[in-house]
């Protein structure tokens, strides 16, 4: 199985409240990065991997994700409006993403769970790849789909290394011998996203507003054997806060952002 025969589903739905200085007035997925959504961001990474068809759980303020997306071309193009006619048209050569973006409404208040159980309703196949709208790696999506089909369980999810709030010091007889400013963690691993699932690892599962894949399907599956890890020890950073934000943004700057 290659990335390229999977949809992508990705959680664009919640409130992202600890970054209200941008989420009071859009979601969350569409604070910028370098001028463009992180959920562009992301999606450009499962599209260098060859995948082309994204499922977005809409919920808190979709309709800006749904703008975004019906006047995408628009927005990349000088056009030409006709106010009697109402007639567009574009100037130039067409270079939107080759991407078919299914927009799914799946409740302004429901859950992580219950938005992946909704969105199956547009997946193809019985193998998908899923992931939050709010964090970016350099995750390679071949490797991590390998790993899935060696451990041949329901779901993988991909483990990273967080990053330090502070900055790690070296020291040695009261000299410092290196300083590294918010370095990622070397010991413990935490959920990162990136997940694949096999659909019948929601069987059973309702799509009440209240399941939460973190704390209902989550731990079900590995419970029962059946959730596999990939270790990621590359670059993986999420946007919880106005700080990440900037962090992100100054990567960007800098011209070598790594998840792209």
């Amino acid at each position: 199985m290659k990335p390229q025969a999977l949809d992508a589903v990705i959680l664009c739905g919640g409130q992202g409240t600890r970054l209200r200085e941008e989420t009071e007035f859009k979601p969350k997925p569409m604070v910028e990065i370098g001028g463009r959504p992180i959920l562009w961001h992301i999606m450009r990474r499962y599209h260098r991997f060859g995948v082309r068809r994204f499922i977005l759980c809409l919920g808190y303020k979709g309709e800006v994700i749904r703008d975004y997306f019906l006047n995408y071309r628009l927005r990349q193009s000088d056009v030409t409006v006709s106010l009697r006619t109402h007639e567009v048209r574009v100037h130039g050569e067409d270079t939107a993403e080759d991407w078919e973006v299914v927009l799914a409404d799946t409740g302004d208040e429901t859950m992580t769970g219950a938005r992946i159980k909704r969105a199956l309703a547009h997946v193809r196949g019985e193998t998908f790849f899923a992931t939050y709208g709010d964090g970016v790696a350099d995750i390679d999506l071949d490797s991590l789909l390998a790993t899935h089909e060696r451990g041949g369980r329901l779901a993988t999810v991909t483990a990273v290394h967080p990053s330090s709030r502070y900055g790690e010091i070296d020291v040695a007889h009261d000299a410092v011998r290196t300083f590294l400013e918010k370095p990622q963690v070397a010991d413990g691993w935490i959920n990162g996203g990136f997940f694949v699932f096999a659909r019948r690892a929601f069987d059973g599962s309702s799509d009440d507003p209240g399941l939460v894949l973190e704390s209902d399907i989550l731990p079900s599956l590995a419970a029962r054997g059946q959730l596999s890890a990939f270790q990621h020890a590359g670059f993986w950073q999420c946007m919880d806060t106005y700080r990440e934000m900037l962090a992100l943004n100054q990567i960007w700057a800098r011209g070598n952002a790594p998840w792209l």
